[in-house]
């Protein structure tokens, strides 16, 4: 079956959707990121890619949760942290770098995103790229193969002001979970018994 078609029947199985409050958001990210890894990546380069500025509180999620993975010792490449963010002017040259330095790049997608007040505070995982600046009007490309989107805050009415105006905890314990969950998902992906426990999924 194609990648296309397979990601499509997939997508709602894998896609998964999860408060920043529940007790168990990490391992739940992190299981679902494991399953995804396991079967897209399979013989591609994994690349972490964290997009957004530190200049915009609600904007600064991509670059915290990359340079939360960097103080891990991360295996995998990471773009985009706080002193060297990915945004919206740098990032079809960070695209042309990475397909430079790391050939077949399976692309792992961090942004931040707006939505209904009833979705701030949640943080999705799913197959497929997202949209960088949808939510601002930017005309970005397209990005990932997987991608960990976090809502947090309302979109509707002047975005970008926004975004400046976005609770740096709500950020901060986002870029945490989702830093967290990665390289959970990462260590679980190369561990033959997290396969063999089924009920997992």
């Amino acid at each position: 079956m194609p990648l296309s078609s397979w990601l499509k029947k997939q997508e709602r199985e894998e896609k998964i959707r999860v408060h920043m409050d529940e007790p168990d958001c990490v391992q739940r990210l992190a299981n679902n990121f494991a399953l995804l890894l396991k079967k897209l990546c399979q013989a591609k380069n994994p690349v972490i890619l964290c997009i957004g500025t530190d200049r915009s509180t609600g904007d600064s999620l991509g670059p915290l949760v990359g340079s939360k993975l960097g103080e891990r010792f991360f295996p995998a490449p990471v773009y985009g942290s706080l002193a060297e963010p990915v945004h919206a002017v740098n990032l079809p040259d960070y695209l042309n770098l990475i397909q430079h330095n790391h050939p077949h790049p399976f692309l792992i997608a961090v942004d931040a995103s707006l939505g209904n007040v009833d979705s701030v505070g949640y943080i999705n995982l799913a197959p497929g790229a997202i949209k960088p600046g949808a939510g601002v009007n930017k005309n970005l490309p397209e990005v990932g193969d997987i991608h960990f989107t976090g809502i947090v805050n309302v979109a509707g009415f002047l975005e970008f002001l926004v975004l400046q105006n976005t609770r740096l905890h709500t950020v901060m314990k986002m870029a945490d979970i989702i830093a967290a969950a990665i390289a959970e998902g990462f260590r679980l992906a190369k561990n033959p018994a997290f396969w063999r426990d089924k009920h997992l999924f």
